[in-house]
C-alpha cells in the first residue's frame, strides 16, 4: 500500500511540474510584480514540497483538492490574495473563519500549516502563506485531472483580516446573477472569469443549507425553483429536508464529483446545477449562457480559460515588496502589536 501511494505521489508531482502556461504578470491593484521564478534561488524546492504534501493529502482525502481551491478563492476575494483567511482570532484580529461563507464550511487549514511547517524546515521565513494557497490551488486542480499553469509568486502575508469583507465580498449561493457579476468586477474580474472560475465546482461538495430554498421556496411563494430539474430535485429532497440536515453534503457535480472536467457545464445545460449561483449562469444572461455551452462542448477551451482566470484571480491586490510579512505560522501574525 505504501509503495503504491509513493508511486501515485511521484506520478502526480511529475504531472504538476509540467506547466504549459507561463505568465509573469502585474498584480491587480498592486505596485509589484509576481513571477513564477520568485523562489528559484531562495527556496528552490518550495513547489516540490507543496506538490508532494498535496498529493499525500489527496490520497487520504479526495475532498481536499476542492477545499484548497476554495480557500484560495475565498482569500483573494477579501482584501486580495494575502492569506488573511488563515488567521485565527486574536486580541487584534477577528477571524474570517467565522464569516457566513466560511463557518462550518472552509477546511484545509491544518494541511496549509503542514505545508508551511515543511517549508520553514527547508527555508525559514521565505515562502509566504499566500503563495502556499496559490500553489496548492494549482496542484489541486492538476491532481484531479484539470489544467496546469505557472503560478506567479512573490505575495506576502497580511497582518490583519476582514470579517465584514468575507461576509460581503464573497459571492453567495443565493445571490442574483448581477450581484455575483458585480462582486467579480470589483476584483477586476469579468464575465468570462466568472463563468470559467465557476467551473471549479466540477469538484467538491455543498451543504443542504446552501440550496434548500431551491427545493421548497425559491421565490418566497412556497414553490421550488423551476430552473432545477424536478427529478434531480426529488432526489435531493431525500437528504435535504425542509428543516434539519443543514450540514448534509451533496456533490456539486454529481456526474464526476472527484474529476476536474467540464461535466459541471453539461449539468447546467440540463438544469442540474446544484446551487442557484451555478444555474443562473445558464438561465439569466445570454453571454454567460453561450460560454456555458462552449465549455460544455469544448473541455480544452474551458481548461485554457480556467488557467488564465486563476492567474488573474491570484493577482488581486497582493502584498509585495516590504508590505505585509512572511508569517512563520499561517494561522497567526509574527508579532502582536
Amino acid at each position: 500500500m505504501a509503495a503504491s501511494l509513493n508511486i501515485l505521489i511521484v506520478a502526480v508531482v511529475s504531472l504538476i511540474a509540467f506547466s504549459p502556461l507561463c505568465l509573469c504578470s502585474k498584480a491587480y491593484g498592486s505596485g509589484g510584480y509576481l513571477f513564477p521564478q520568485f523562489y528559484d534561488h531562495s527556496c528552490p524546492k518550495a513547489q516540490e514540497i507543496v506538490q508532494t504534501i498535496v498529493a499525500k493529502a489527496f490520497a487520504q482525502d479526495p475532498r481536499m483538492p476542492a477545499s484548497l481551491l476554495r480557500l484560495h478563492f475565498h482569500d483573494c476575494f477579501v482584501k486580495g490574495c494575502d492569506a488573511s483567511i488563515l488567521l485565527d482570532n486574536s486580541g487584534t484580529i477577528i477571524s474570517e473563519k467565522r464569516s457566513n461563507p466560511n463557518r462550518n464550511s472552509a477546511r484545509g487549514f491544518e494541511l496549509i500549516e503542514e505545508i508551511k511547517h515543511a517549508l520553514e524546515q527547508e527555508c525559514p521565513e521565505t515562502v509566504s502563506c499566500a503563495d502556499i494557497l496559490a500553489l496548492a490551488a494549482r496542484d489541486s486542480t492538476v491532481i484531479t485531472g484539470g489544467p496546469s499553469w505557472d503560478v506567479p509568486l512573490g505575495r506576502r502575508d497580511a497582518r490583519g483580516a476582514s470579517l465584514s469583507g468575507s461576509n460581503n465580498d464573497i459571492p453567495a449561493p443565493n445571490n442574483t446573477f448581477q450581484t455575483i457579476l458585480t462582486k467579480f468586477k470589483r476584483q477586476g474580474l469579468n464575465l468570462v472569469d466568472l463563468v470559467s472560475l465557476s467551473g471549479s465546482h466540477t469538484i467538491g461538495n455543498s451543504r443542504c443549507t446552501s440550496f434548500r430554498q431551491r427545493l421548497y421556496n425559491q421565490s418566497g411563494n412556497g414553490k421550488p425553483d423551476l430552473t432545477l430539474n424536478q427529478y434531480y430535485a426529488s432526489m435531493l429532497r431525500k437528504q435535504c429536508p425542509r428543516s434539519g440536515g443543514d450540514q448534509n453534503l451533496f456533490f456539486l457535480d454529481f456526474a464526476t464529483p472527484f474529476k476536474f472536467d467540464n461535466h459541471y457545464f453539461k449539468n447546467l445545460i440540463t438544469y442540474k446545477g446544484l446551487l442557484s449561483s451555478d444555474e443562473v449562469l445558464f438561465t439569466k444572461n445570454r453571454d454567460s449562457r453561450e460560454l456555458v455551452k462552449l465549455y460544455a462542448e469544448n473541455q480544452e477551451a474551458f481548461f485554457e480559460q480556467f488557467a488564465k482566470s486563476m492567474v488573474k484571480m491570484g493577482n488581486i491586490y497582493p502584498l509585495t515588496g516590504a508590505r505585509g510579512e512572511i508569517r512563520r505560522i499561517c494561522r497567526r501574525v509574527n508579532h502582536v502589536y
